[in-house]
């Protein structure tokens, strides 16, 4: 008698879930039939087209759903161009091509799905890593999208989505397991390079993506995404490299892919770092130039015995302005933090000259105030002998 009403429950349980799901593909049903009567001189523009989904949806999951229908049925999958792309040295190209062309790979169908979906006021971030089908990892980066819908973090690849390649040939053949897909579920499929973006608490390592099973949680140590993701949107672009490339290092390097990323990650660290010190090089060297024409403005002045006159209080700010700019000078090379040995030789070379200036300009100071305290004197003299007469 147990076992029989254990069986009618479980019997009622799936039939209600059935309705449920019934209940959501039929909800999906809808909003794509109205997503699809955009009319088509407005799908040219992700402007005009989020126009349109404002219109015509209140919700943040009803929009993030259109954006997702349109894209699967209007982007065609460039399968020619499937292995011609790299993620670091290949940015993509602009939306506007992209439905133009009605065209595009993983990259662009991200970035579509993006910059329309950022648009209509749901927050969402590009993600680059790589993908494992039928327990093989693919040699191809890929590219997804993390949307932040109704307060919680959603994972939504539009390529998977869209369709599939079968023999060379794109199948159109919307898959509604890479739509608002929850991120345990995704993380089996899909291994960000940055581990943040897995938005697991107990993130798994690069190594078990790579295994049959793999476990969430047990001894690993745990990860606030949540805090970790807000600190990010508050980071700058060097700031945000320089902590992705640690939490990368920290969760392995299981292949050639990920050795790649952060090869490129080094390099664009090194080169803003290398573009801050050929920067305040520039700005040290410009504002030397600056207090070097002060001083040559000054020295003209004296040849011209100091006419037309002008205070004592004038006559030291000129001095007293070039050394401002000479030591601002000295400020910026000292701001200068590990360059290379030819940068070096240009740094110690314009501190030896800026010192040498200031040398020089010392001497100058000096001989003014002499010239001031006589000028002073005689001036004094000149009144006690007008009082006399």
């Amino acid at each position: 008698m147990i076992k029989a009403k254990k069986i009618i429950l479980l019997i009622l349980l799936l039939g209600f879930f059935s309705v449920i799901k019934a209940q959501k593909v039929k909800e999906l049903l809808h909003i794509d039939r109205i997503a699809l009567q955009i009319p088509d001189s407005l799908t040219f523009s992700t402007q005009k087209i989020t126009d349109y989904f404002d219109t015509n949806f209140s919700s943040q999951n009803e929009k993030a759903r259109a954006i997702f229908s349109w894209i699967a049925e209007n982007i065609q999958y460039d399968a020619d161009n499937i292995y011609a792309f790299s993620i670091e040295q290949n940015p993509g190209r602009s939306v506007d091509e992209i439905l133009k062309t009605r065209k595009g790979i993983c990259h662009d169908y991200a970035m579509l799905f993006n910059d329309i979906a950022n648009k209509v006021g749901i927050k969402t971030y590009v993600i680059t890593g790589y993908t494992k089908q039928n327990r093989r990892i693919s040699c191809n980066p890929h590219a997804w999208c993390a949307s932040y819908i109704d307060s919680s973090w959603y994972l939504i690849d539009p390529t998977w989505g869209s369709g599939y390649i079968q023999d060379s040939y794109y199948v159109k053949d919307i898959n509604n397991n890479y739509f608002k897909a929850k991120p345990k579920s995704f993380v089996k499929t899909h291994m960000p390079f940055d581990p943040l973006w897995q938005f697991l608490s107990y993130p798994i390592t690069k190594q078990e993506f790579n295994t049959v099973k793999f476990r969430f949680g047990g001894t690993k140590i745990f990860f606030n995404f949540t805090d970790s993701i807000k600190e990010y949107e508050k980071q700058s672009k060097i700031e945000r490299q320089i902590s992705s490339n640690i939490r990368i290092n920290k969760n392995g390097i299981a292949n050639y892919l990920v050795f790649e990323k952060l090869y490129f990650l080094k390099i664009k660290i090194e080169a803003h770092y290398a573009h801050l010190i050929h920067e305040q090089y520039d700005s040290a060297l410009s504002t030397y130039n600056n207090g070097i024409q002060l001083h040559n403005n000054y020295i003209d002045y004296k040849n011209k015995q100091y006419l037309p006159y002008r205070s004592d209080a004038e006559l030291t700010q000129m001095l007293d302005d070039v050394e401002h700019m000479f030591i601002k000078s000295l400020a910026y090379l000292n701001k200068i933090e590990s360059p290379n040995t030819k940068m070096s030789g240009f740094i110690m070379q314009l501190d030896r000259i800026i010192n040498t200036a200031i040398i020089e300009l010392n001497v100058q100071k000096n001989n003014l105030d002499k010239y001031l305290k006589i000028a002073k004197n005689y001036r004094e003299s000149l009144f006690q002998k007008q009082k006399l007469e």
